[in-house]
This record gives structure tokens, C-alpha cells and sequence, in this order.
């Protein structure tokens, strides 16, 4: 699970947090927790029963799909219980998840501050499967940058550069085409955006580059409409 999902909080040390979760959830079999992972940026959060602890252990009861998420990100964030006597989310590391039987076992309790609640679009992975295109071309200071894109919203665009960083930094304003394979026809659309460059970071090898788009209603449309039909399709691969 990616940590821009959540913040970790400690409040003694992490040993006491867990044994001070532990006795929280001791009291709490039988209750209903809300369980939230992402599947490809998009969040699956189904409520999960709480059906023992033991040994530092709790196990729950799941829906399907929750339990398939988990699988593949091996924690799960469980945000703050009513009776719960702090306000701080939880986040659990996954000891044993069976998605046919509906049944996690979580241990290694933490408290986190889930961020990305607070996430004002949908944001949906374009993770080049079927060998579907997403470049862009980023146009600054009369360069031209190309990227492939990793993650889309309404608001905003995560690239991954292809090269050297150029004229790109921080505050940069740039113009944007998007070219991106639709998942209906298979036609490539091309939305042109202008944004501003929020953030770079650079991994070896790679660089990623974090645009917020500026608002403009016909580049919203098309974007609405083409993040919309991928959101779709990521809910059938989960499903499926």
C-alpha cells in the first residue's frame, strides 16, 4: 500500500501502540469495522466483522473483493471507531487473507491518518495493460517533454518522463497533450490541457513528474468521459 494513502501516528512506541490496539479490539469482537485499500487508485471499502483475537492476531470477516485488494497490498487501513477511545484511523499488516473463504488475519496494528479521503477527485491507474497507449506530450519553453501516464484524475496528472527533465521544475506552467487509448473503441483521444508543474521526483531510473490541470470545461469533459470508462473497467478486472 502506497504511504500517500496514509500518515503514520505513533503515539508511545510502536510496541505499545499495538498492545494498546490489541486490548481495543478485544472488546470490540462481534463489532463492525470499515475497511478501506486501493485497487489501482480506485478505493474499495467494504465494512469487515470482527470475529476474534488472539496472540496479537485479529481476524475478520470480509467482503470478496476487500479481501482480493488485500491480497495484493498485504495491509489495510480501518478507519476510527466510534467507540474507539482515540481518534486516530488504524492501519493492520496482513498475516493470512483467504478471498474465497472471506477471511483476513491482520497483526502489527498501527495508527495512521488516512489522507487520502480527503482526495477531491477520482484518481485511476493507467497501468499499460492490453497494450493500451497513455503518452503525453509536455510542451515548455518550446521543448517538447514526452511522458507516459501513470495516474489520472480531474484534477491532476502523474508522468513518468521518458528522458531528461528540461525546463521543467516546480511552478512551471505547460501545455499538455494527453494521448490517451480509450477502453470502449480502442481510438486514441488527444485532450490538450494547459496545468502547472507541482511537484518532480526523481527515483533512479526513473522520473515522475505531478501536474495539477487548470480548469477548462471541454478538456474536463473528455477527461470525465475517458476517466469514467477506465474507472470501469478496473471495477470489472476486480470483480472478474
Amino acid at each position: 500500500m502506497d504511504f500517500s494513502y496514509y500518515d503514520n501516528v505513533v503515539r508511545g512506541s510502536e510496541r505499545e501502540d499495538n498492545l494498546l490496539i490489541i486490548q481495543f479490539l478485544k472488546g470490540m469482537v462481534g463489532e463492525t469495522f470499515s475497511f478501506l485499500n486501493y485497487y489501482k487508485e480506485i478505493p474499495v471499502s467494504y465494512d469487515a466483522r470482527l470475529v476474534s483475537v488472539d496472540n496479537e492476531m485479529a481476524e475478520f470477516e470480509v467482503h470478496e473483493y476487500q479481501a482480493k485488494v488485500i491480497t495484493l497490498e498485504k495491509k489495510v487501513l480501518i478507519r476510527s471507531h466510534e467507540k474507539s477511545p482515540v481518534p486516530e484511523d488504524l492501519v493492520g499488516e496482513v498475516f493470512y487473507v483467504n478471498a474465497s473463504r472471506k477471511k483476513v488475519i491482520l497483526s502489527r496494528f498501527r495508527y495512521a491518518k488516512i489522507r487520502s479521503d480527503l482526495r477531491r477527485f477520482v484518481r485511476v491507474c493507467l497501468d499499460g495493460q492490453h497494450g493500451r497507449r497513455s503518452d503525453a506530450d509536455i510542451y515548455c519553453d518550446s521543448e517538447i517533454v514526452p511522458a507516459t501516464v501513470r495516474d489520472i484524475s480531474l484534477g491532476g496528472v502523474a508522468l513518468q518522463l521518458h528522458g531528461e527533465l528540461g525546463p521543467l521544475k516546480s511552478g512551471k506552467e505547460v501545455n499538455l497533450i494527453l494521448k490517451l487509448e480509450a477502453p470502449d473503441d480502442l481510438s486514441v483521444r488527444e485532450i490538450g490541457v494547459t496545468a502547472t508543474v507541482v511537484k518532480i521526483v526523481e527515483t533512479t531510473p526513473s522520473v515522475t513528474c505531478f501536474l495539477e490541470f487548470h480548469s477548462e470545461r471541454h478538456s474536463q469533459q473528455s477527461l470525465a468521459y475517458y476517466i469514467n470508462q477506465r474507472q470501469v473497467e478496473i471495477i470489472r478486472e476486480l470483480k472478474n
